[in-house]
C-alpha cells in the first residue's frame, strides 16, 4: 500500500517512513502542509498520515482543502498529547482516525493496516477468495491449505488484487501503490510479479485468479470476503 506521510519533525517522520517501509508499504513525505497538499492532490495513496501543526500549511486546512476537491484519501492525523480539541477538529475536518504523540509504532501500524481495510470494505485481516487467503496483520499468504512463499513485492500485488476485486487495474496504477514516488514509472516489472503469482498460486492453470486485459491491465476474478 502506498502512504503519505506529512510531518515537519524531521526524525519522527524518518522513523514512520522507516517503520512502514519495513512493513512493506511504500512511503512517500512531506515536511510542510503546502508540499503535502500538492502530493495528495496529485497522487494516488491508500493512506495519508497528517501532522495538525505544520508549517505552510496546517493539517486541518490541508484536510479541509483535500475533502473539498473531493479526495477520499483515508486520513490518520497527528495530535498534540491530551489535546481533546484537536482530535475533535480533526475528525470535523475530514479525518477519519487520530493518534496522540508520542506514540508506539506498533500503534500506528495497526490503525494504518485497520483503516486500509475498512475504507476497502475489508474490515477483518484475513481476505479469502476461493482457496486463497491472505492475512494482511501476519503478511502470509495460503492456497488450498498451504502457505505461499511471495517476495515483498507479489506481496503488495497480490493484496492490491485482492482489496480490489473485479476492478480493472492499470500497470501504472499497480506501479504508483507498490513503489516510492521516484520509481520508474515505465518499468515493465509488473508483468514478471504478475507472472510469479499465478505460477505460485494457480500452477496448473486451472483457478485463473488473475486476468490480462489487454491494453487495460488486469483484473482478480475471485470473488474476495473476509
Amino acid at each position: 500500500m502506498r502512504v503519505l506521510v506529512v510531518e515537519d519533525e524531521t526524525l519522527l517522520a524518518e522513523q514512520v517512513k522507516n517503520h512502514l517501509m519495513q512493513q512493506q508499504f511504500s512511503v512517500d513525505l512531506s515536511h510542510d502542509g503546502s508540499d503535502g497538499f500538492f502530493k495528495i492532490s496529485e497522487y494516488p495513496y491508500d493512506l495519508a498520515i497528517i501532522d495538525i501543526g505544520l508549517p505552510k500549511l496546517d493539517g486541518l486546512s490541508l484536510i479541509r482543502k483535500a475533502r473539498q476537491q473531493d479526495i477520499k484519501t483515508p486520513v490518520i492525523v497527528l495530535t498534540a498529547r491530551g489535546s481533546w480539541q484537536e482530535k475533535v477538529q480533526g475528525l470535523d475536518a475530514g479525518a477519519d482516525d487520530y493518534l496522540t504523540k508520542p506514540f508506539h509504532m506498533e500503534e500506528l501500524l495497526a490503525r494504518c493496516n485497520a483503516l486500509i481495510r475498512r475504507a476497502a470494505g475489508q474490515p477483518d485481516p484475513t481476505l479469502s477468495a476461493g482457496p486463497i487467503s491472505l492475512n494482511s496483520r501476519t503478511q502470509q499468504v495460503w492456497c488450498h491449505g498451504e502457505e505461499v512463499p511471495l517476495t515483498a513485492y507479489e506481496y503488495k500485488v497480490l493484496e492490491y488484487f485482492m482489496l480490489n476485486p473485479t476492478k480493472v487495474i492499470s500497470k501504472t496504477e499497480l506501479t504508483e501503490h507498490i513503489y516510492d514516488q521516484d520509481f520508474d514509472l515505465d518499468s515493465n516489472v509488473i508483468e514478471v510479479f504478475v507472472l510469479r503469482l499465478r505460477k505460485k498460486l494457480d500452477p496448473d492453470g486451472e483457478l485463473k485468479p488473475i486476468e490480462t486485459l489487454r491494453g487495460r491491465g488486469y483484473r482478480f476474478n475471485l470473488a474476495v470476503g473476509a
